[in-house]
């Protein structure tokens, strides 16, 4: 079974005038940027099968006639084929949005013979797409949606919200969707449980920073979040732990959990750099080495004179990346300069985020692992 990639055209293969939104000269004939280098990609390297589906309002109408239309969607098409990418179905409504029609995007009716077709696997589909109705369209089919933001057409928060489940992947990169089709997501969902905490984190190495923390602590929530924003990955973690006794067993464990769900997203490391980095904050300055080689090492360089900032006690960050070092199975090396407190510790959690952004980064060209032993 062959999975679909559902394209739509203007605002994703063509860029599309503000003017008009109709693509009737070859002035107006421009291809997003990196679309076709990333089409002849995936066209070459990956099996889906390819359909573009596309509203364009009153095509074949006086508003917009026919032969303003076709020889530029000519053109389009001659350019990509000579770049070996060829869709395997092209489907276009012409009707009005007040029209209501169930062949307009998001309506599935253009499409309806590729559902339930036993050749084809549409819940590894994907729609790729600008729009609201793109990312309807693939919800109505049963698939995915690949959000490619164009900046002409931004979700709403109400329609953020109904179609966060439907979107896998947003970017307004074509590198990045190929790299994203290519690769797929490293994403996890963690459990850890003991007598003395009970912990749930949800991983996605690929994300864009989104964080939703609740671990009872609020200063650690705050650096916990800085690893999510710094490190370009999406972190939810919802901790309760018996915090009555006091903050060891839940910043400890915590720090396991999230070690653990690290371990578990990175078990195939081919094409990734493996390696990361260093970042100074106001007058402190903190250095941060990872290596996510296998093995489990931590060196500490950071002294704090408080014995508390916000609710957190300081002698327990070294517990959080320790257990993290373990749980991981990586190298940390940490040190850190400076007079403040808050400053040094943020400085820290800031520096281990872009060391692992930089440390899980994955090239999608390359399939050999960062080592050469020929296993990590």
């Amino acid at each position: 079974m062959r999975p679909i990639l559902f394209i739509d055209r203007d605002g994703v293969v063509l860029e599309e005038p503000n003017s008009d939104y109709q693509i009737d000269s070859i002035e107006k004939t421009r291809f997003v940027k990196g679309a076709i280098t990333n089409l002849h990609k995936i066209a070459a390297e990956l099996g889906y099968y390819k359909v573009m589906v596309t509203n364009q309002d009153g095509l074949g109408t006086a508003s917009y006639p026919k032969e303003n239309f076709e020889p530029f969607q000519a053109l389009m098409l001659d350019t990509l084929a000579k770049e070996g990418f060829v869709f395997d179905e092209i489907h276009i409504d012409s009707s009005f949005e007040k029209d209501n029609l169930p062949t307009r995007k998001p309506g599935t009716a253009l499409v309806k013979h590729l559902m339930g077709n036993e050749s084809f696997d549409i819940h590894h589909s994907f729609v790729i797409g600008d729009r609201w109705s793109d990312i309807t369209l693939a919800k109505n089919l049963g698939c995915k949606a690949i959000y490619l933001k164009s900046g002409n057409h931004v979700l709403s928060a109400e329609q953020e919200l109904a179609l966060r489940d439907t979107i896998a992947f947003e970017t307004s990169s074509w590198d990045e969707i190929y790299s994203f089709l290519k690769l797929g997501l490293r994403q996890v969902e963690h459990e850890r449980n003991t007598k003395e905490t009970k912990i749930k984190v949800s991983l996605n190495l690929d994300g864009t920073g989104k964080a939703n923390i609740h671990t009872g602590l609020g200063f650690f929530d705050h650096m916990l979040e800085q690893i999510a924003r710094h490190g370009a990955i999406d972190l939810n973690i919802h901790c309760d732990g018996d915090l009555h006794i006091d903050e060891h067993h839940t910043i400890e464990d915590i720090g396991l959990a999230l070690g653990e769900a690290f371990a578990k997203g990175l078990t195939d490391k081919r094409g990734m750099e493996r390696y990361g980095f260093a970042l100074p904050m106001d007058e402190a300055e903190a250095k941060v080495l990872i290596d996510f080689g296998g093995r489990n090492w931590i060196v500490w360089d950071a002294k704090f004179s408080r014995e508390k900032v916000g609710e957190m006690p300081t002698e327990m960050f070294f517990h959080f990346f320790k257990s993290f070092s373990d749980a991981a199975k990586c190298n940390l090396n940490i040190s850190c300069q400076g007079e403040n407190e808050h400053h040094k510790i943020e400085a820290i959690f800031k520096a281990f985020a872009k060391a692992i952004k930089m440390a899980v980064h994955r090239d999608p060209h390359s399939n050999q692992l960062p080592s050469t032993k020929g296993v990590l």
